[in-house]
């Protein structure tokens, strides 16, 4: 009975190795992807930009005038709001909170800056649910203010 205690503790070890392990994975995947948004915004490439999220005309982004449907839309969106670099300004993410909610899916809740040498700075919320799809984390629902 005491070997049977011993290997179940052993096995429950193991498994919460594991978890954490793809845990921290799964996360440093995750914020990978807000650094490259991050340089890619900072660069002037909307394109760029929008890697992280899913490309799919399900993908959702709600904001203040309602949502739009679809990665094209969702673009479309960025490019009529921010034309120009200096409008797009100096983009910086604070992270919140992380959140797994399952093997595929993460909620994360932060806030983003944007300084503006020639218009005034804008800030705001974000909340993201993430998706793992073909092996890669992606943005499925954006609702940021």
């Amino acid at each position: 009975m005491k070997n049977i205690l011993i290997l179940f503790l052993l096995f429950s070890l193991c498994l919460t190795s594991f978890a954490q392990t793809v845990k921290s994975k799964d996360v440093a995947q995750i914020m990978q992807t807000f650094q490259n948004q991050q340089k890619a915004w900072n660069n002037g490439d909307l394109e760029g930009f929008m890697n992280g999220y899913w490309q799919s005309d399900s993908l959702k982004f709600i904001g203040k005038n309602g949502i739009t449907y679809g990665y094209e839309a969702t673009l479309n969106r960025y490019k009529k709001s921010y034309p120009d670099t200096a409008t797009m300004g100096k983009l910086q993410f604070d992270i919140l909170s992380f959140k797994k909610l399952d093997k595929k899916h993460v909620f994360v809740i932060g806030k983003w800056h944007l300084k503006r040498d020639e218009k005034e700075d804008l800030e705001g919320h974000f909340t993201l649910i993430w998706e793992k799809i073909n092996k890669k984390w992606v943005i499925i629902a954006d609702h940021s203010s």
